[in-house]
């Protein structure tokens, strides 16, 4: 499971040092692809492959699941951390991201996300106030 908030930079190739707590998980593959409110998801590749089963069950005459396939697939990019756990950020989700040097990496429980620094603090401030209203709506019954 991915927890935390990490705060790395980019380095001047487009790489991405992963947090050393993500490390080991993410060490046999990653899948790089993009999220909702225009942050990145990094899936451990077992991870990827039970979602793209779950998306393989979907009729193909379901509109809306054709849609999101297209998207997630297409800029879907599959790396495996050197070394020093970097990973490169293509050129095409930098851009969707927008990601300058400064991010923010969330563990995000089967995922971690990748989120320019301005980008995740407009996205706290603006979600934080709704985050006690949200609770039961989420878990039913609370926690």
């Amino acid at each position: 499971m991915f927890l935390g908030t990490h705060t790395p930079r980019l380095d001047d190739k487009g790489r991405l040092i992963l947090p050393a707590k993500f490390r080991d998980e993410l060490a046999g593959g990653v899948v790089i692809t993009k999220g909702q409110e225009r942050c990145l998801y990094v899936f451990p590749m077992p991870e990827f492959q039970r979602i793209a089963g779950q998306l393989r069950e979907a009729p193909v005459t379901n509109k809306a699941a054709r849609a999101y396939s297209r998207v997630f697939f297409a800029s879907a990019h599959d790396e495996v951390p050197d070394k020093q756990g970097r990973v490169t950020i293509p050129g095409h989700l930098r851009e969707y991201a927008a990601l300058d040097r400064e991010l923010v990496v969330i563990g995000a429980s089967t995922r971690v996300e990748i989120w320019d620094k301005q980008s995740w603090e407009d996205y706290l401030s603006a979600s934080e106030d709704e985050f006690a209203d949200i609770e039961e709506g989420v878990l039913p019954g609370g926690l």
